[in-house]
């Protein structure tokens, strides 16, 4: 039997975590700054991150609140009353010799989110997610016999989040990753940015004959940080583990890698017994204790900005499905350019501009595995506000089609500016003066060149009026409202 006659007969089950990066200026348990794009190795540090004796946590509060969204954007229980506990390993990467994460009494409880695939959707249910601190991070430089370590990383404030083993393909991972990343990033969470690891995925991977009831024995593939790696790793990891049932050999529990370049996972170590990291609760950080009340109003606050929410919206002004989810993804990539607001506020025409415009530019699939080029390039671009000033401009006539496309480009990545003063400043508006265009026609029309053309227009040939229009629009260097020359030259002509 062959292997893809075999993988028809096995189903795969899935199980994830996600490591999710809070969005608070400041680490979790000290005052050093939070963000470490492009920083020189540890330098956005403090002596908590490196574990100096003598040191004490201090729980920054914004992360508590950050929690409770997302606990909110899971539809998950968020717990009254949570603790830290001091988890044990030893490692260079972890100075203290502990990580301060959660065991018994996390933040967020049991929850689940609905994902959209394929025209319908499907659950899954979330198990825990937790509070932690990150880390460090260890570096290898090619070809020498060290490691490096830059803390860095080192006390950024996480939330795991832990879902059931109800996924059951590659393209339904993806497809709640994404639901995933956008529910973070609608809610406030997190920053999002997955090129420089705003989340993380873990895959737990296991194989199974079809109606068996049971569980394979499953694989971890860490650190993935694209939906794309995360669809393809699962996939990989579905057919080797179905060719090695079908040879008869044995499935290693371990965890493995995966190869960017390959498309492959690669094995990193094995793990037959589950690690004993010798919990015990953290004795300088008291139980966080929050009000019902207070769970109650972010919750409330939080629904009405998750894409399902958005997703009715959009939908009652006609989008079809494949470009709501478009639109959810550019708009969360480009924050603050207002895509979604405008299209929940303003008239179908400029809607329909909006929506076509960024559609046909394909922001959201350049940005989908966020590369940074890629999203850097995306953000480059026109406010809604902007776009919509600069279609009613083209509607009323200021504008021609030509120069809107054009003063989008001179609008794309200022948001400061304003589109009609600025077409003005650049000369693009349209005169649609008769006064002035009349003297402009009358010289066009007096030429030598253009005589052919007025004698075939007093002969019926209307056809040749474009060329006269074009003539004058050459003459008022594009300035002439087309619409506006075509009816003069008519009456000029026809009426003499």
């Amino acid at each position: 039997m062959t292997l893809a006659s075999a993988l028809d007969l096995y189903e795969v089950t899935v199980g994830m975590e996600c490591h999710v990066q809070l969005k608070t200026k400041t680490k979790l348990f000290s005052g050093a700054d939070n963000d470490a794009r492009d920083k020189s190795p540890n330098t956005v540090v403090s002596p908590i991150c490196f574990g100096l004796p003598g040191t004490l946590p201090v729980l920054n509060r914004h992360a508590i609140e950050l929690a409770v969204r997302a606990g909110a954007a899971l539809n998950a229980k968020v717990a009254e009353v949570s603790n830290f506990d001091r988890k044990h390993y030893f490692y260079p990467d972890l100075p203290k010799g502990y990580q301060i994460t959660q065991l018994d009494r996390p933040i967020i409880g049991k929850g689940e989110i609905e994902v959209p695939f394929n025209g319908g959707s499907f659950t899954v249910g979330i198990t825990r997610a937790h509070m932690e601190e990150d880390a460090g991070k260890l570096v290898h430089p090619p070809g020498a016999d060290y490691s490096l370590v830059d803390y860095n990383r080192a006390g950024t404030p996480l939330i795991e989040i832990v879902s059931e083993p109800d996924i059951h393909s590659a393209a339904q991972a993806r497809a709640y990753v994404q639901e995933l990343w956008l529910r973070m990033m609608y809610s406030g969470v997190t920053e999002g940015n997955l090129y420089y690891g705003n989340m993380r995925f873990d895959v737990n991977v296991s194989v199974a004959k079809k109606g068996s009831g049971v569980l394979g024995t499953r694989t971890e593939t860490k650190n993935l940080n694209s939906f794309r790696s995360v669809e393809r790793a699962v996939d990989f990891e579905f057919r080797r583990q179905v060719d090695l049932v079908e040879k008869g050999q044995k499935i290693v529990q371990e965890t493995r890698g995966f190869n960017d370049a390959t498309q492959k996972t690669f094995s990193q170590r094995t793990k037959e017994d589950a690690d004993d990291y010798r919990y015990f609760p953290e004795a300088d950080i008291p139980p966080v204790v929050l009000t019902r009340e207070h769970i109650r109003e972010i919750h409330d606050e939080v629904a009405t900005l998750l894409p399902a929410a958005i997703r009715a919206r959009l939908s009652s002004r006609g989008l079809k499905p494949n470009e709501i989810e478009t639109l959810l993804e550019a708009d969360a990539v480009l924050q603050g350019r207002g895509y979604i607001k405008l299209i929940d506020e303003t008239e179908d025409e400029v809607v329909r501009f909006v929506v076509n415009w960024i559609l046909n530019r394909d922001i959201a699939s350049k940005a989908s595995d966020h590369d940074e080029k890629d999203v850097m390039a995306a953000s480059a671009l026109p406010t809604a506000v902007q776009l919509s000033d600069v279609f009613r401009m083209y509607k009323s006539g200021k504008i021609s089609s030509n120069n809107s496309d054009e003063l989008i480009g001179h609008l794309a990545g200022h948001d400061e500016l304003m589109a009609e003063s600025l077409a003005d400043e650049k000369g693009m508006l349209q005169v649609s003066d008769s006064s002035e265009l009349e003297k402009i026609i009358d010289q066009v029309l007096s030429n030598q060149a253009s005589q052919k053309a007025v004698a075939d227009i007093k002969a019926g040939k209307m056809n040749a009026i474009g060329f006269l229009v074009g003539q004058v629009m050459k003459e008022s260097r594009g300035t002439a409202n087309p619409g506006v020359v075509s009816e003069l030259v008519r009456k000029k002509l026809l009426n003499s």
